[in-house]
């Protein structure tokens, strides 16, 4: 069985202009909130404000070839995003891209993903015989330790502790700017021969990667850094200082509503210090681990309960009483979350 209270208490909810101590909200309170994908919604009234600055005009004749380079590693990379993904990486301190480390683009994270898993294990045939497996296995293995999986780790999510510099690392647009819809990600490599492999990956499953989204990706990256490499933008917060009071402000919320309800609980990060901001910083994730103290599945709970949808950890290997939930949702449907939460007032194994 659930409890729930239906009238929280107003100290729980978020303040704005209506005058009353809660936010209008478009959300009803019937609407199964999915907080389960880490659409990057939250970050949509930044690029509002920043009006025109980073608006592109296509013309028709603009891009129409596969081609943008036949002599690069990868040869569908457009250079004007290549020179952003450098200019990015080394204004932020987060990766190696010295000028031997190769650049892959693909249609985000799970392409990259798949290529390089088809770069490091191309050489075995799978289709000639089972006994292959175990060699595939192994060489999972090693990929994994290989590859360096990265959000963009820049102060909105985790503090910089030190340039990442691993055999593959890859990066996506959706996590470093919240442009989710344009599908790209990128992969930084050091040995030219599992670049090629991988781009060869991506020519096979998609023939490429769409051009006007690699150019939007590079304009809206060099308005980001043309902020920081002109020391402060005048009249604009810059990006990633946007990002980080906003996280913190949204984990601040979160815990305190935590700590108001016996029955969860939420992991506590240590403070490290940020070679980007300069500071001490407790690091803000994407993603909240909720836990349950009683021994429930947690995802079924929560859906049944209050109209929540996050992704169990079971699906991540971990144990059921653990729900993954996204802290990068749209402001009403944050607020409805938190609004929602401290209503659970009991739980019992019938729920």
């Amino acid at each position: 069985m659930c409890v729930t209270d239906h009238n929280p208490n107003p100290a729980n909810q978020h303040p704005s202009a209506n005058g009353n101590g809660t936010r209008r909200s478009s959300v009803s309170p019937d609407t199964v909130l999915n907080l389960e994908q880490g659409d990057p919604a939250v970050f949509e009234p930044y690029w509002k404000k920043m009006g025109d600055k980073c608006t592109m005009v296509i013309s028709g004749s603009q891009w129409m070839s596969y081609i943008s380079d036949f002599n690069n590693t990868c040869w569908f990379l457009e250079p004007e995003l290549e020179g952003a993904v450098r200019r990015l990486h080394r204004t932020v301190g987060n990766a190696v891209v010295d000028d031997d480390r190769h650049i892959v683009v693909g249609t985000g994270s799970t392409q990259l993903y798949q290529a390089a898993l088809y770069a490091l294990t191309s050489p075995v045939d799978l289709s000639r015989s089972v006994s292959c497996l175990p060699l595939l296995t192994t060489r999972h293995i090693q990929m994994r330790r290989t590859i360096s999986v990265q959000g963009f780790t820049d102060g909105q999510y985790t503090t910089i502790t030190a340039p990442v510099d691993q055999e593959i690392m890859y990066f996506t647009f959706s996590k470093s700017t919240g442009h989710a819809g344009s599908r790209i990600g990128w992969a930084i490599v050091k040995d030219k021969e599992i670049a090629i492999k991988m781009s060869k990956f991506v020519e096979l499953s998609s023939l490429g990667v769409s051009k006007d989204s690699q150019q939007r990706a590079a304009k809206i990256m060099g308005v980001i850094c043309d902020g920081y490499q002109n020391c402060k933008a005048k009249n604009s917060e810059l990006f990633f200082e946007h990002c980080q009071k906003l996280m913190a402000q949204r984990w601040e919320r979160l815990r305190e509503v935590v700590e108001r309800n016996e029955f969860f609980s939420l992991p506590k990060y240590p403070k490290e210090y940020c070679l980007f901001s300069g500071e001490f910083n407790e690091p803000h994730p994407a993603f909240a681990w909720l836990k349950c103290e009683e021994d429930i599945d947690l995802e079924k709970f929560l859906r049944g309960c209050i109209k929540v949808q996050g992704r169990s950890g079971r699906k991540f290997g971990t144990d059921q009483k653990y729900v993954r939930i996204s802290m990068l949702s749209k402001d009403e449907v944050f607020d409805q979350f938190l609004e929602r939460l401290p209503t659970v007032k009991a739980i019992s194994n019938g729920y």
